[in-house]
Protein backbone atom coordinates (compact mmCIF):
# COMPACT_ATOMS: atom_id res chain seq x y z
CA UNK A 1 0.00 0.00 0.00
CA UNK A 2 1.49 3.36 -0.86
CA UNK A 3 1.51 6.24 2.01
CA UNK A 4 0.63 9.47 0.62
CA UNK A 5 2.26 12.06 2.16
CA UNK A 6 -0.97 14.85 3.41
CA UNK A 7 -1.33 17.43 1.08
CA UNK A 8 0.11 20.72 2.25
CA UNK A 9 -1.49 24.53 1.68
CA UNK A 10 1.03 27.09 2.30
CA UNK A 11 -0.10 30.66 2.51
CA UNK A 12 2.93 32.97 1.79
CA UNK A 13 2.13 36.69 3.16
CA UNK A 14 4.11 39.33 1.38
CA UNK A 15 2.59 42.76 0.90
CA UNK A 16 4.71 45.18 0.23
CA UNK A 17 7.13 47.64 -0.77
CA UNK A 18 9.02 47.04 -3.52
CA UNK A 19 12.56 46.78 -1.94
CA UNK A 20 10.98 44.51 0.98
CA UNK A 21 9.15 42.22 -1.69
CA UNK A 22 12.24 41.85 -3.66
CA UNK A 23 13.87 40.76 -0.99
CA UNK A 24 11.71 38.45 0.07
CA UNK A 25 12.08 35.69 -2.97
CA UNK A 26 15.12 34.51 -0.99
CA UNK A 27 12.96 33.16 1.34
CA UNK A 28 10.12 32.58 -0.80
CA UNK A 29 12.74 30.53 -3.14
CA UNK A 30 13.53 28.41 -0.08
CA UNK A 31 10.10 27.96 1.29
CA UNK A 32 9.19 26.46 -2.17
CA UNK A 33 12.61 23.97 -1.88
CA UNK A 34 11.04 22.87 1.44
CA UNK A 35 7.48 22.70 0.52
CA UNK A 36 8.54 20.59 -3.45
CA UNK A 37 4.80 19.18 -3.78
CA UNK A 38 2.56 21.95 -1.42
CA UNK A 39 0.48 24.38 -3.18
CA UNK A 40 1.63 27.80 -2.28
CA UNK A 41 -0.36 30.97 -2.21
CA UNK A 42 1.17 34.60 -2.07
CA UNK A 43 -1.05 37.58 -0.34
CA UNK A 44 0.26 40.40 -1.57
CA UNK A 45 -0.24 43.96 -2.74
CA UNK A 46 -2.06 44.80 -6.48
CA UNK A 47 1.25 46.38 -6.90
CA UNK A 48 3.66 43.53 -6.82
CA UNK A 49 1.22 41.27 -8.53
CA UNK A 50 1.99 40.44 -12.34
CA UNK A 51 6.02 40.11 -10.91
CA UNK A 52 4.54 37.80 -8.35
CA UNK A 53 3.07 35.76 -11.16
CA UNK A 54 5.88 35.25 -13.01
CA UNK A 55 8.20 34.00 -9.97
CA UNK A 56 8.18 30.39 -10.10
CA UNK A 57 7.96 29.72 -6.47
CA UNK A 58 3.79 29.91 -6.11
CA UNK A 59 0.92 28.73 -7.64
CA UNK A 60 -1.95 30.85 -6.88
CA UNK A 61 -1.35 35.00 -6.04
CA UNK A 62 -4.14 36.60 -4.08
CA UNK A 63 -4.00 40.18 -4.06
CA UNK A 64 -4.60 41.86 -0.50
CA UNK A 65 -7.38 44.78 -0.76
CA UNK A 66 -6.37 46.08 2.98
CA UNK A 67 -9.81 45.83 4.29
CA UNK A 68 -10.60 47.91 7.05
CA UNK A 69 -12.20 47.69 10.82
CA UNK A 70 -14.93 50.05 8.93
CA UNK A 71 -15.51 47.85 6.44
CA UNK A 72 -17.16 44.64 7.98
CA UNK A 73 -18.32 43.13 5.08
CA UNK A 74 -15.06 43.12 3.55
CA UNK A 75 -13.15 41.56 6.56
CA UNK A 76 -15.60 38.78 6.69
CA UNK A 77 -14.83 38.41 2.97
CA UNK A 78 -11.50 37.66 3.82
CA UNK A 79 -11.75 35.69 6.94
CA UNK A 80 -13.85 33.35 5.08
CA UNK A 81 -11.51 32.91 2.05
CA UNK A 82 -8.57 32.51 4.89
CA UNK A 83 -10.46 30.10 6.76
CA UNK A 84 -11.81 27.85 3.95
CA UNK A 85 -8.68 27.56 1.96
CA UNK A 86 -7.50 24.87 4.50
CA UNK A 87 -4.03 26.45 4.83
CA UNK A 88 -1.59 23.96 7.14
CA UNK A 89 1.23 26.46 7.22
CA UNK A 90 1.42 30.45 7.33
CA UNK A 91 4.99 32.24 6.22
CA UNK A 92 4.46 35.81 7.62
CA UNK A 93 7.34 37.46 5.87
CA UNK A 94 5.55 41.12 6.03
CA UNK A 95 5.44 40.65 10.32
CA UNK A 96 3.01 43.97 10.01
CA UNK A 97 0.48 44.62 12.80
CA UNK A 98 -1.38 43.99 9.84
CA UNK A 99 -0.45 40.65 8.75
CA UNK A 100 -0.45 39.49 12.42
CA UNK A 101 -3.62 40.72 12.70
CA UNK A 102 -4.39 38.42 9.90
CA UNK A 103 -3.81 35.47 12.17
CA UNK A 104 -6.55 36.74 14.74
CA UNK A 105 -8.56 36.95 11.98
CA UNK A 106 -8.48 33.10 11.22
CA UNK A 107 -9.47 32.42 14.63
CA UNK A 108 -11.21 31.63 17.03
CA UNK A 109 -10.41 27.74 16.58
CA UNK A 110 -7.68 25.93 15.18
CA UNK A 111 -5.71 27.86 13.08
CA UNK A 112 -2.48 26.87 10.77
CA UNK A 113 1.12 26.35 12.00
CA UNK A 114 2.54 30.25 11.90
CA UNK A 115 5.49 31.54 11.09
CA UNK A 116 5.96 35.58 12.05
CA UNK A 117 5.80 37.76 14.74
CA UNK A 118 1.62 36.99 15.58
CA UNK A 119 0.93 36.23 19.04
CA UNK A 120 0.47 32.45 19.38
CA UNK A 121 2.30 31.65 16.34
CA UNK A 122 3.41 28.40 16.34
CA UNK A 123 6.67 28.97 15.42
CA UNK A 124 7.39 32.99 16.29
CA UNK A 125 10.12 35.03 15.56
CA UNK A 126 10.69 36.11 18.93
CA UNK A 127 13.98 37.55 18.78
CA UNK A 128 13.96 40.64 20.33
CA UNK A 129 16.60 42.70 18.01
CA UNK A 130 14.99 41.03 15.58
CA UNK A 131 14.71 44.74 14.08
CA UNK A 132 18.10 45.34 14.69
CA UNK A 133 19.19 42.95 11.98
CA UNK A 134 18.87 43.46 8.11
CA UNK A 135 16.12 41.94 6.00
CA UNK A 136 17.96 38.92 4.58
CA UNK A 137 19.26 37.72 8.02
CA UNK A 138 16.17 38.72 9.36
CA UNK A 139 13.75 36.69 7.40
CA UNK A 140 16.58 33.73 7.21
CA UNK A 141 16.65 33.46 11.01
CA UNK A 142 12.64 33.48 10.66
CA UNK A 143 12.55 30.68 8.53
CA UNK A 144 15.54 28.83 10.69
CA UNK A 145 13.09 28.76 13.42
CA UNK A 146 10.58 27.29 11.03
CA UNK A 147 12.93 24.66 9.85
CA UNK A 148 13.77 25.73 6.90
CA UNK A 149 17.65 26.24 7.07
CA UNK A 150 19.05 28.25 4.24
CA UNK A 151 17.99 31.21 1.90
CA UNK A 152 20.56 32.92 0.39
CA UNK A 153 20.39 35.84 -1.90
CA UNK A 154 17.34 36.89 -3.41
CA UNK A 155 17.16 36.79 -8.11
CA UNK A 156 14.23 38.07 -10.18
CA UNK A 157 16.34 36.31 -13.32
CA UNK A 158 12.53 34.87 -13.91
CA UNK A 159 11.27 38.14 -14.33
CA UNK A 160 12.78 39.33 -17.11
CA UNK A 161 11.19 40.56 -20.08
CA UNK A 162 11.66 41.62 -23.18
CA UNK A 163 13.35 45.39 -23.77
CA UNK A 164 13.51 45.20 -27.85
CA UNK A 165 11.24 47.84 -28.11
CA UNK A 166 13.82 50.27 -26.38
CA UNK A 167 16.00 49.41 -28.96
CA UNK A 168 19.07 50.89 -26.84
CA UNK A 169 22.87 50.62 -27.93
CA UNK A 170 25.60 49.01 -25.77
CA UNK A 171 26.84 49.75 -23.17
CA UNK A 172 24.27 51.45 -21.09
CA UNK A 173 24.17 52.77 -17.33
CA UNK A 174 20.76 52.74 -15.56
CA UNK A 175 20.04 56.08 -13.31
CA UNK A 176 17.54 55.58 -10.36
CA UNK A 177 17.08 59.46 -9.44
CA UNK A 178 13.76 58.92 -7.37
CA UNK A 179 12.45 57.43 -4.33
CA UNK A 180 9.67 57.71 -2.12
CA UNK A 181 8.34 61.47 -2.90
CA UNK A 182 7.83 62.46 1.29
CA UNK A 183 11.37 61.39 1.98
CA UNK A 184 13.13 63.93 0.18
CA UNK A 185 16.45 63.58 2.22
CA UNK A 186 16.90 60.51 0.21
CA UNK A 187 17.39 61.50 -3.23
CA UNK A 188 21.02 63.11 -4.46
CA UNK A 189 19.71 66.22 -6.21
CA UNK A 190 19.00 65.64 -9.29
CA UNK A 191 21.28 68.57 -11.05
CA UNK A 192 23.71 65.79 -9.69
CA UNK A 193 22.22 63.71 -11.50
CA UNK A 194 22.19 65.29 -14.37
CA UNK A 195 26.26 65.98 -14.10
CA UNK A 196 26.57 62.14 -13.77
CA UNK A 197 24.96 61.64 -16.50
CA UNK A 198 27.28 63.96 -18.92
CA UNK A 199 30.55 61.87 -17.48
CA UNK A 200 28.66 58.53 -18.60
CA UNK A 201 28.26 60.18 -22.00
CA UNK A 202 31.55 61.30 -21.92
CA UNK A 203 32.81 57.52 -21.44
CA UNK A 204 30.83 56.63 -24.77
CA UNK A 205 27.88 54.82 -22.38
CA UNK A 206 24.33 56.08 -22.45
CA UNK A 207 23.02 57.30 -19.42
CA UNK A 208 19.04 55.49 -18.71
CA UNK A 209 16.54 56.99 -16.63
CA UNK A 210 13.85 54.97 -14.79
CA UNK A 211 11.50 55.43 -12.34
CA UNK A 212 7.94 55.86 -12.02
CA UNK A 213 5.26 57.83 -13.92
CA UNK A 214 5.53 60.67 -10.90
CA UNK A 215 9.26 60.66 -11.01
CA UNK A 216 8.71 61.96 -15.05
CA UNK A 217 9.90 65.36 -14.15
CA UNK A 218 13.43 64.25 -12.67
CA UNK A 219 13.95 62.14 -16.19
CA UNK A 220 12.77 64.96 -18.18
CA UNK A 221 15.13 67.28 -16.50
CA UNK A 222 18.47 64.97 -16.58
CA UNK A 223 17.56 64.22 -20.68
CA UNK A 224 17.46 68.12 -20.98
CA UNK A 225 20.70 68.75 -19.50
CA UNK A 226 22.49 65.42 -21.42
CA UNK A 227 21.70 65.25 -24.73
CA UNK A 228 22.23 61.73 -25.14
CA UNK A 229 20.40 60.37 -22.05
CA UNK A 230 17.70 58.11 -22.65
CA UNK A 231 14.42 59.32 -20.17
CA UNK A 232 12.24 56.13 -19.87
CA UNK A 233 10.51 56.98 -16.41
CA UNK A 234 7.25 56.11 -16.39
CA UNK A 235 6.99 53.36 -19.24
CA UNK A 236 8.52 50.50 -17.99
CA UNK A 237 7.14 47.85 -16.29
CA UNK A 238 8.91 45.84 -13.24
CA UNK A 239 9.79 42.86 -15.67
CA UNK A 240 11.19 45.62 -18.42
CA UNK A 241 13.48 46.95 -15.60
CA UNK A 242 14.83 43.40 -14.81
CA UNK A 243 15.46 42.86 -18.30
CA UNK A 244 17.13 45.97 -18.85
CA UNK A 245 19.36 45.14 -15.62
CA UNK A 246 20.55 42.18 -17.10
CA UNK A 247 21.93 44.25 -20.32
CA UNK A 248 23.63 47.48 -18.44
CA UNK A 249 26.93 47.76 -17.54
CA UNK A 250 25.58 49.61 -14.02
CA UNK A 251 22.53 50.99 -11.68
CA UNK A 252 23.56 54.26 -9.71
CA UNK A 253 20.57 55.25 -7.79
CA UNK A 254 19.35 56.37 -4.46
CA UNK A 255 17.88 54.20 -1.76
CA UNK A 256 14.79 52.80 -3.34
CA UNK A 257 12.84 49.87 -4.28
CA UNK A 258 13.73 49.63 -8.23
CA UNK A 259 17.98 49.18 -6.84
CA UNK A 260 16.80 46.24 -5.14
CA UNK A 261 15.24 45.20 -8.38
CA UNK A 262 18.07 45.41 -10.75
CA UNK A 263 20.83 44.48 -8.12
CA UNK A 264 18.17 40.86 -7.59
CA UNK A 265 18.50 40.97 -11.20
CA UNK A 266 22.26 40.68 -11.50
CA UNK A 267 23.13 44.29 -12.21
CA UNK A 268 26.67 45.69 -10.30
CA UNK A 269 24.83 48.52 -9.00
CA UNK A 270 26.18 51.98 -6.55
CA UNK A 271 23.32 52.87 -4.13
CA UNK A 272 23.40 56.06 -2.12
CA UNK A 273 22.43 56.59 1.49
CA UNK A 274 21.29 59.84 3.50
CA UNK A 275 21.40 59.66 7.30
CA UNK A 276 17.71 58.57 6.51
CA UNK A 277 18.23 55.40 6.04
CA UNK A 278 20.64 52.31 7.34
CA UNK A 279 22.44 50.29 4.31
CA UNK A 280 23.65 48.08 7.62
CA UNK A 281 19.48 47.49 7.46
CA UNK A 282 18.45 48.04 4.40
CA UNK A 283 20.89 48.01 1.51
CA UNK A 284 20.38 45.78 -1.42
CA UNK A 285 22.53 42.69 -1.62
CA UNK A 286 24.42 41.32 -4.39
CA UNK A 287 27.42 40.28 -6.06
CA UNK A 288 28.88 43.74 -7.16
CA UNK A 289 26.64 46.34 -4.99
CA UNK A 290 28.96 49.83 -3.84
CA UNK A 291 27.15 51.99 -0.94
CA UNK A 292 28.31 55.56 -0.79
CA UNK A 293 26.35 57.49 1.79
CA UNK A 294 26.18 61.01 3.40
CA UNK A 295 24.61 62.48 6.56
CA UNK A 296 23.53 64.79 3.47
CA UNK A 297 23.36 63.54 0.01
CA UNK A 298 23.94 66.75 -1.65
CA UNK A 299 27.67 66.51 0.04
CA UNK A 300 28.21 63.53 -2.20
CA UNK A 301 30.21 64.35 -4.94
CA UNK A 302 29.76 63.50 -8.70
CA UNK A 303 33.65 62.08 -8.93
CA UNK A 304 32.84 59.97 -6.16
CA UNK A 305 29.82 58.93 -7.65
CA UNK A 306 31.42 58.51 -11.53
CA UNK A 307 34.52 56.62 -9.47
CA UNK A 308 32.39 53.80 -9.21
CA UNK A 309 32.14 53.34 -12.83
CA UNK A 310 35.80 51.83 -13.00
CA UNK A 311 35.09 49.43 -10.73
CA UNK A 312 33.28 47.55 -13.84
Amino acid sequence: MIVRAPFERILVIKLGALGDFVQAMAPAAAIRAHHPDAEIVLLTGAAFADLARRAPYFDEVWIDERPRLVAPAQLLALRHRLRTAAFTRVYDLQTSDRSSFYFRLMGPGRRPEWSGIARGASHPHDNPRRDLMHTIERQAEQLARAGIAATGLPSVAWAAADVARFALPEPFVILVPGGAAHRPEKRWPVALYAALARRIAAQGAMPVVVGGADEMTLGAAIAADCATACDLTGDTSLGEIVGLARRARRAIGNDTGPMHLLVAAGCPATVLYSAASDPALTAPRGAVVTILQRDDLAALSVEEVAATLAMD
